[in-house]
C-alpha cells in the first residue's frame, strides 16, 4: 500500500530547501510533472513501476486502491512524498488552480508496464 514519507527540509530566514538524495527506495529512471490539469489523471497500475509523488505547489488528491484497501491521501506540503507501488491503482484528482505534481518513476516508460483495469 501507498504510503508518505518525510524529505529532509532546511530552512531559514532565506527559505526552505528540501532535498530528494537516498530516501526513495529505488533508483530513479524517469521523472515528469504534472500540471494545469482539469480533471482526472491516472486510472491505472502497474506490473513494476514503483512511482515517488510531491507536490511542488498548490495540493491535489491521490486515491489509492490496492486490491485489499482503499485509501485517498492529500498532497499540499513540499516536503511530504508519497510512494506508489506497482499494485496501487491510483488516480489525482481535485487539483486546485497552480498546482503542480512532480513525479519520479523506478522505470521508464513502458506501454506495456500500464494496467488499465480496475480491481
Amino acid at each position: 500500500m501507498a504510503y508518505l514519507i518525510d524529505l529532509p527540509t532546511f530552512g531559514d530566514e532565506r527559505g526552505k530547501l528540501t532535498i530528494i538524495e537516498k530516501v526513495l527506495p529505488f533508483e530513479i529512471k524517469r521523472f515528469y510533472y504534472v500540471y494545469d490539469v482539469r480533471g482526472k489523471r491516472g486510472g491505472h497500475r502497474h506490473h513494476k513501476t514503483v512511482q515517488a509523488l510531491v507536490s511542488l505547489g498548490g495540493s491535489c488528491e491521490i486515491y489509492i486502491n490496492n486490491g485489499i484497501e482503499e485509501q485517498t491521501f492529500i498532497l499540499d506540503e513540499s516536503d511530504k512524498c508519497l510512494i506508489v507501488e506497482p499494485e496501487d491503482w491510483h488516480t489525482m484528482d481535485n487539483f486546485t488552480p497552480g498546482s503542480t505534481l512532480l513525479v519520479f518513476a523506478s522505470e521508464y516508460y513502458d506501454v506495456n508496464d500500464y494496467i488499465d483495469e480496475p480491481y
